[in-house]
């Protein structure tokens, strides 16, 4: 049998050590990543390998020759231009005329290759995919087999909530030729996005075969130097170059350690490296061929690459050295310091953590070269959170990270388009909203600075002809020392996944468009943009009806930017309003117990004889009712109010509320011929699925509430007007619909759950419930006849959330905690 390296990767996120070199020809243990795959071949009786190259090809072809040094015949295909996993393979196809295997180039592995083949050969697949169980399934696509070992459904990246299974694609395929004439010609083809899907389709023989062995995919500069740890530990069957000396420590023909230098745990040492006296080679220490090491140094967990100088007292920690480079005396590498091939670091200067230093550069003697990237050492797990990057003000958030991460936004538009930008009122955003503008220009977008506005308000204005999006920077609603930069499309709703992916991968490599002096983008101050968004606000809802109700309010504006909104709206309405915290506050925000806020605006309903109550958020988005006997609705309460006025006035069929809410919503809709569509909990699904034709109406679990008709995003002050037409037209009280809701019982958990367990407690739970209907739109939900339970990874915290409805409150606690106590035995 044949066999496949693909090897034309370019390892963008291991930058800047692939910065000039191919990430398959990256050493590992002191061996090229690919050399540790042909190995792995030949030890299963694979000596006929086609290679198919493309970046810095020349490289791998020199190294490698016509693979005769490694006991082994090569070929390579090379890529004129990317053609994908698929495409790539198909590009050698002239040499794959009877059944072969695909292997990634830049993997370590030691999988038993001899029992997938044998498994795809008793099976008489046409395609098997190798298959291995991994902690964190999120980076890769997730394969669903069934028992007989046929494939059922595949995954591609995706996000917690749709982690069914911790079983993955390893990019191991036994093939027959004949998958060539799925494999179109010409263009970019992937074999899991779309040659292994249609497959499926077809219903033709697909198979997955669990491996034993260990695999990891060493695509991130974390995974290169763990690992390293996992050669030493003994964890994957490899070839280390040297002479194993004691357990997990290798030293390489001609090193030279001085006796009074001490190796202090697992190492692998070079050939030809000199290590000089006093020197600490400390735990998972790795010297590339013919490092020289001076006295006095002090390295540990750290990778140092060929030809590299070290002098006196140099200390390394968790720290990656690129090829060729040089540091001098006492100079200091960090925890997660990276520097590329070729870079001098001059006496006593020290590399802070976190910090990549490209190849060919500089560091001054006595300079501290402290990147602000603090969000990476501090182990979050993307860039992105639940609505943004969020992180403390200039500590996480610095105006470096904000320009940075401005450059990257601005690289995926297209020069000289423009974006709306607005602000809170504190300093903390103010200045960030400055570094984020000159990040927008400096890479060639323009800028409609808002200046102070409410989220809403931003929206609107990202939708507007000549806008392609938004931003908006503000403290955060929980944690006021730290701030949310958020972006929008140009419809006005929170960007995708898929485009947060693309800015966090622009961010991590800083590959960002520069342009030129002349094209530097500009910056305006639109004007009357608030009476454009309160002319539109006014002209969604019937004025006579509500003028005609003469209501009174309440309104309590939170100190935040709808205080120059509202005011004007309602006046059209003709309400008689009482404001509460009607002024925006300048320089920081006023924080206020959000308790106390409730009640000061149930007492004023009850005191003035108002008809309604309304708390709104300070960015504008949330709102809170308060009944006309002063009662504070709960945001379910408000959610149904909502459901069951609106449906029978809805401009649409369909009403999309989140999968973690109450079912109750189903029998208010269903009078009025409207449906309840379920999205994900996330708000940027939710605010995709109100973008959809038909849907008419949405809401969140929070009391954010979606008028599709006005802006797709959640908007208190449009909700608000929206929920006086609404009572207006049906004359009556929100105290009486409140009245009337159904009853609701739903009980709500959290399971410690560590990040590498996430996914098996997902696939336990698929197993376990099997025989009762699942929905799999966001995590797990259980229907079972008296109710049920949902079971969602938390994208942020080591926890996995449990929603439970039932008939009664013990009923949904009972389900509730039924479904923790399984989690928790699955995690033992």
């Amino acid at each position: 049998m044949k066999a496949v390296i693909m090897a034309g990767g370019e390892g963008t996120r291991l930058r800047p050590l692939t910065s000039n070199c191919p990430k398959p020809m990256l050493p590992l243990a002191n061996r090229p990543m690919m050399e540790h795959i042909v190995d792995l071949l030949r030890r299963h009786g694979i000596t006929e390998i086609v290679v198919t190259v493309a970046y810095l090809a020349n490289q791998i072809r020199t190294y490698f020759g016509d693979g005769s040094e490694f006991g082994v015949r090569m070929v390579y295909a090379t890529e004129d231009q990317p053609l994908g996993t698929a495409g790539s393979v198909r590009n050698a196809m002239d040499e794959l005329t009877e059944r072969f295997l695909v292997i990634s180039g830049d993997v370590l592995t030691d999988i038993d290759l001899t029992q997938i083949m044998a498994t795809h050969e008793q099976r008489g697949a046409l395609a098997t995919i190798g298959l291995v169980s991994v902690p964190n399934p999120l980076e890769f696509g997730i394969v669903i087999t069934r028992e007989d070992g046929s494939i059922e459904r595949f995954l591609e990246k995706p996000t917690w909530g749709q982690v069914f299974s911790d079983t993955i694609n390893t990019g191991i395929f036994v093939l027959e030729p004949e998958i060539f004439d799925h494999i179109p010609e010409g263009r970019s083809v992937d074999f899991s996005g779309e040659v292994f899907p249609a497959l499926l389709d077809q219903q033709l023989p697909l198979f997955g075969a669990v491996a034993t062995g260990y695999w990891e995919d060493v695509g991130t500069l974390e995974a290169y130097v763990s690992a390293h740890k996992d050669v030493m530990d003994g964890r994957v069957e490899v070839d280390v170059p040297g002479f194993a000396v004691g357990p997990g420590v290798w030293l390489g023909e001609g090193a030279d350690i001085h006796p009074d230098a001490t190796i202090d745990g697992f190492a692998i040492v070079g050939e030809n490296c000199r290590v000089e006296a006093g020197t600490r080679l400390g735990d998972y220490t790795v010297l590339g061929r013919n490092v020289r090491v001076q006295a006095d140094a002090d390295l540990e967990r750290s990778v140092v690459h060929d030809n590299t100088y070290l002098a006196d007292g140099v200390r390394l920690r968790g720290a990656v050295i690129g090829r060729s480079s040089d540091l001098r005396r006492k100079a200091r590498c960090d925890d997660g310091s990276v520097l590329g091939d070729e870079c001098f670091v001059g006496e006593n200067a020290h590399v802070g953590q976190g910090v990549k230093v490209y190849p060919f550069k500089t560091v001054e003697a006595g300079a501290t070269v402290n990147s602000s990237i603090v969000w990476e050492s501090k182990g979050s797990r993307s860039l992105f959170g639940r609505v943004g990057v969020s992180g403390l003000a200039n500590v996480d958030i610095s105006p470096e990270l904000a320009a940075r991460v401005a450059m990257a936004f601005a690289s995926t538009l297209r020069k000289d388009s423009t974006v709306a930008i607005s602000r809170d009122s504190s300093r903390a955003a103010r200045m960030l909203k400055r570094a984020f503008i000159a990040g927008l220009n400096a890479s060639g977008v323009n800028v409609v600075d808002l200046e102070m506005a409410s989220v809403p308000v931003t929206r609107y204005l990202a939708r507007q002809p000549g806008k392609v999006a938004g931003v908006t920077i503000r403290l955060d609603e929980v944690d006021l020392q730290s701030v949310v930069i958020r972006f929008f499309d140009g419809h006005g709703i929170d960007i995708t996944e898929d485009a947060q992916r693309k800015i966090e991968r622009l961010v991590g490599r800083e590959d960002f468009r520069r342009v030129l002096a002349g094209e530097i983008g500009d910056i305006t101050f639109p004007s009357r943009a608030l009476e454009h968004y309160t002319e539109a606000l006014g002209a969604t809802v019937d004025l006579n009806a509500v003028q005609e109700a003469g209501f009174k309010l309440v309104v309590d504006y939170g100190y935040g930017a709808t205080a120059f909104v509202m005011p004007s709206v309602l006046a059209k309405l003709g309400a008689e309003v009482l404001g509460v915290n009607p002024f925006a506050s300048t320089g920081h925000r006023i924080t206020m117990d959000r308790a106390e806020r409730e009640a000061n605006v149930s007492r004023l309903v009850i005191a003035s004889g108002a008809h309604l109550g309304a708390l709104i958020d300070a960015d504008g988005e949330h709102l809170t009712l308060v009944d006309d006997t002063g009662v504070v609705l709960s945001a379910e309460e408000s959610r149904l109010s909502f459901v069951k006025l609106v449906a029978g006035y809805l401009l649409g069929d369909r009403i999309a509320l989140p999968v973690n809410v109450s079912s109750v919503t189903e029998d208010l809709a269903a009078p009025h011929g409207v449906t309840i569509q379920r999205t994900k909990t996330s708000t940027a699904a939710l605010m995709a699925a109100a973008s959809e034709p038909g849907v008419g109406f949405a809401a969140s679990g929070d009391g954010g509430f979606i008028l599709p008709g006005f802006l797709p995003a959640f908007d208190a002050a449009a909700a608000l007007i929206k929920m006086l037409e609404l009572l207006a037209k049906e004359h009556t009280t929100l105290s009486a619909v409140r009245h009337d809701l159904p009853r609701t019982h739903l009980a709500h958990q959290t399971v410690v759950t560590p990040w590498e367990q996430k996914g098996l407690v997902m696939r336990t739970l698929v197993e376990l419930s099997k025989d009762r209907r699942l929905e799999l739109i966001d995590g797990v939900k259980v229907l079972h006849d008296d109710g049920w339970v949902l079971a969602l990874p938390d994208p942020e915290e080591p926890v996995t959330h449990i929603w439970a409805e039932g008939r009664d409150a013990a009923g949904a606690q009972a389900l509730a905690q039924e479904y923790t106590r399984r989690i928790r035995q699955s995690l033992r």
